[in-house]
């Protein structure tokens, strides 16, 4: 694996202890924004592995669900997720009234521990 898709997976699990914190602290909205960014990184790791950078989020939703989703290397539900936790991650960071919950918040610390660890079992068998 490569040095700086070793650092993104690193990055990648900061960021979800971090959500992790945050909602058990009662900040539902950080905690939302955290755990995008834990997919978000694991996603850009997959796609460094592959010699693919990009320098904006919709590049990298885009390359993910084309060489990870269509292509079944990664079920497809990784590729919705990411997407609806940047919706999420917009609501929360750039909204005035808070309307995330902490449920809201939990599911998507859930779903981006399992997207982590996909990314992880994919890099592992060196592919």
């Amino acid at each position: 694996m490569k040095d700086a898709s070793r650092k993104l997976l690193d990055k990648s699990d900061r960021s979800l202890k971090a959500a992790e914190r945050l909602l058990e602290g009662g900040e539902a909205e950080f905690a939302v924004s955290r755990a995008y960014y834990a997919m978000f990184y694991a996603a850009e790791a997959l796609l460094n592995e592959k010699g693919l950078r990009f320098r904006k989020h919709g590049g990298v939703h885009g390359a993910f669900g084309e060489h990870f989703a269509k292509t079944g290397f990664l079920d497809a539900k990784y590729h919705r997720w990411l997407l609806e936790a940047f919706d999420k991650r917009v609501t929360g960071d750039y909204g005035v009234e808070s309307l995330l919950t902490a449920e809201d918040a939990a599911t998507l610390i859930t779903q981006a521990r399992e997207f982590l660890q996909a990314a992880r079992n994919y890099l592992s068998r060196g592919a």
